[in-house]
């Protein structure tokens, strides 16, 4: 039997999940697997990954995914709202909760702060007051809730640390 693999992540659920599905399943079907998993809330929506709004419940999955599967987010939020701070500015935007973090830091390092390619490369989107750095791939909205919606960053340089090429002596 054919299926289709659904990567997923959502609210309270920061990890990458899977679960393998029927073409013909509806989204409306797939929401109510992932909501008995995971004991979503009844109003839970769910979004293609960096795509701006939910999807229709009579949707039928084959439609929407690629020979990958799909990559899905599940929130109770229509948008989340993302603050970024860098160099003394601060600037916003609404995201669905889809969006990944490596679109933002587009958004905000090469869109908003105007840093070519090569700098933007250079820094990461760090959440504001901590030290957690999500990696590129992961959905805005797993890192808030709902009522909230909103998410706050520092756009900071990525602090590498380069090894030593001086030769200190033979292992054996």
């Amino acid at each position: 039997m054919e299926t289709i693999d659904i990567f997923y992540q959502g609210l309270g659920i920061r990890e990458i999940e899977h679960i393998e599905v029927r073409p013909d399943h509806t989204v409306r079907e797939i929401k109510a697997i992932l909501t008995q998993k995971h004991g979503c809330a009844a109003d839970t929506l769910i979004f293609i990954e960096d795509r701006e709004t939910p999807l229709d419940d009579h949707l039928v999955i084959k439609e929407l995914c690629g020979p990958g599967g799909a990559k899905m987010h599940l929130h109770r939020c229509h948008h989340v709202e993302v603050f970024v701070a860098f160099a003394g500015k601060t600037i916003h935007h609404q995201f669905a909760p889809g969006a990944t973090v490596a679109r933002i830091k587009h958004w905000a390092a090469v869109t908003e702060f105007r840093m070519t390619e090569e700098e933007a490369g250079e820094h990461l989107l760090q959440i504001a007051g901590t030290t957690d750095r999500p990696t590129p791939g992961t959905h805005i909205g797993t890192l808030t809730s709902c009522p909230d919606c909103r998410v706050r960053f520092d756009l900071v340089p990525d602090e590498r640390v380069n090894g030593s090429a001086e030769k200190t002596g033979d292992i054996r």
